[in-house]
């Protein structure tokens, strides 16, 4: 069965006739039995809905539906892209800069050019004059703000209000305040960041958030060649704003979806070759904003609870629940489905989400452009997650993972190189049988800080026998300032750390956190540094046969760092 962007949904999908659409493609896959092949020719396939495969868009009798780029594996074969955007034109000038009407349109990332690169939404980097915090938002002695052409656009961008947060909540109004000027924030965005950003530590204090460290998306800060803005003040006729380089007559998309594909309760299910781009997510532009905490956490109303660091001198807030950002590739509840030799790209969420289900695999793929994580697991099972290329994810949601886990069984991320991340490179939170094997990191930790190229908290099993093996990593250039290269953090039990290599980080790895480790055994790894702690293991650790060089390290770790990082044409692992 073949689809094509020049196809016909009344032809029979033949290579000759080929289909127009995938969902006509999905369909037609239903009445044949058998292995089942979906060829996408060149081009790109642009969705107006979500292509959604349920239960009856699966192989049946042990079979397979597969939906694959035309020649995949071959030299001959074709790109074909699955996208979600909309090529915005009628472009005119004005005001120095090109104005097109979007009609509906909502979304937060822009890519221009040919090929289509990220253009990056116009801002500031503070609220102009002297400013302070009050119950509803802020006051400055500045009037620039009154100047801004559609405060209900504005969003206030807070990085760093934890080392390891940031969150994003937008402007409701700006008002005369004397000579200067009253902004009033969105609401619940706005009360809810005032419960739950609180912590102290020593000296600090801090109650509610700060003074934003960046300010986004109204035509007044349009300044800068290659940055956009998006004007909704007038419902139903939306204008992009966009400052072109010198002499740029820009091809310009814009994602209008959220979510590209989903596979909800299918069986054997395979993607080969297939390039998904071009999807937003609109929460944060919303009245809830964006209340990141850690990772790929997000909170969104509930309790909050205050968690004691240093009896007396350090606690911190902290949700008694979170969100997980969202996918724009979902599996849920899903089996055996397979994601092999793809790219996920322009995407203003996380690239793919697994949840539930069993039998995943993720191979060979690569993930760049992204506004969240590469890959997201929430309780799934017998996941492989192997071979894969991640790197300029977290371009919006800084705090967000390459890849994260988090209660799962069985997963397995094997062979993987992430680089060039804002924070962690590879996250596991609570789960059972987890194997982090052979990856290489290089930097990670570029925006945030407390946080490292491998980063294991919370339980991982009940014995050794089901806990979680952290082994043969290679983990290089951990960049901000307050990081742990390798970092089993939080009340991390039934974890074996063992014949990593750790370079370049603030600390290489930590033993003394709280809660205390538990049943945590580092045996066997290389590090340019003593991990902190290391001085005075605590009961919880077995810390045995470790090895620290301060020249010479590479040298003496070359048996290691030959099977770390991707295997793509090297073979298998010896």
């Amino acid at each position: 069965m073949f689809v094509s962007p020049h196809g016909d949904d009344a032809g029979p999908g033949t290579q000759e006739s080929p289909f127009a659409t995938l969902d006509r493609a999905r369909l037609a896959a239903r009445e044949l039995s058998g292995d089942v092949v979906v060829h996408l020719r060149a081009g790109t396939h642009t969705l107006t809905a979500p292509l959604v495969l349920t239960g009856e868009d699966g192989g049946r009798d042990g079979h397979r539906i597969t939906y694959q780029a035309f020649g995949y594996g071959t030299s001959a074969q074709e790109t074909a892209v699955v996208s979600g955007g909309r090529e915005i034109t009628g472009w005119r000038e004005e005001d120095g800069h090109l104005v097109a009407n979007a009609g509906e349109l909502d979304t937060r990332q822009l890519y221009t050019g040919d090929p289509l690169r990220r253009a990056e939404r116009a801002g500031i980097d503070a609220l102009p004059g002297e400013a302070t915090r009050t119950v509803t938002g802020y006051v400055t002695d500045s009037a620039a703000p009154l100047a801004w052409r559609s405060p209900s656009d504005v969003e206030f961008v807070h990085r760093g209000i934890y080392p390891w947060t940031e969150a994003r909540m937008g402007v409701a109004a700006v008002t005369a305040d004397g000579d200067g000027a009253a902004i009033t924030m969105a609401q619940p965005a706005f009360a809810r960041a005032i419960e739950l950003y609180n912590f102290t530590w020593e000296e600090h204090v801090q109650a509610g958030p700060p003074l934003p460290t960046r300010i986004e998306n109204d035509a007044a800060f349009l300044t800068e060649p290659g940055t956009f803005v998006l004007d909704r003040s007038r419902p139903g006729h939306h204008r992009l704003r966009y400052l072109p380089h010198p002499g740029e007559e820009p091809r310009v998309v814009a994602p209008a979806l959220e979510t590209l594909v989903r596979v909800t309760g299918a069986h054997g299910v395979s993607f080969l070759g297939l390039v998904f781009a071009d999807a937003t997510w609109l929460r944060p532009s919303g009245p809830a904003g964006f209340l990141h905490y850690h990772g790929s956490g997000h909170y969104d109303g509930g309790p909050i609870e205050k968690v004691v660091i240093v009896e007396g001198q350090a606690w911190v807030t902290v949700p008694g629940r979170s969100e997980t950002i969202p996918a724009c590739v979902v599996a849920e509840e899903a089996g055996d489905v397979v994601f092999e030799g793809c790219r996920f790209t322009r995407l203003g969420a996380a690239g793919l989400g697994l949840t539930g289900g069993s039998g995943l695999v993720v191979r060979g793929c690569d993930f760049d452009t992204l506004s969240a994580s590469a890959i997201t697991v929430t309780g799934s099972s017998d996941v492989l997650i192997e071979d894969n290329l991640v790197e300029r994810v977290g371009l919006d949601y800084s705090g967000s993972p390459g890849i994260a886990l988090s209660g799962t069984d069985g997963c397995t991320v094997a062979g993987n190189h992430v680089r060039e991340v804002p924070h962690c490179g590879i996250v596991a939170g609570p789960g059972r049988r987890t194997s982090i094997l052979r990856n290489l990191t290089t930097g990670t930790m570029s925006v945030l800080a407390d946080g490292g190229g491998v980063y294991l908290s919370g339980p991982q099993g009940s014995s050794h026998d089901d806990g979680a093996v952290i082994s043969g990593n290679i983990i290089k250039d951990t960049r901000t300032p307050y990081n742990f290269g390798l970092y089993t953090d939080y009340g991390a039990a039934w974890v074996t750390v063992e014949g990593n290599v750790v370079t370049g980080a603030d600390n290489t790895a930590v033993l003394q956190v709280s809660p205390p480790l538990d049943n945590v055994v580092y045996r066997g790894n290389f590090w340019d540094a003593d991990p902190a702690g290391a001085d005075a293991v605590p009961d919880g650790v077995t810390y045995e046969d470790n090895t620290t060089l301060a020249e010479g390290l590479d040298e003496a770790t070359e048996h290691i760092q030959a099977h770390a990082g991707l295997r793509r044409g090297r073979g298998p692992v010896a």
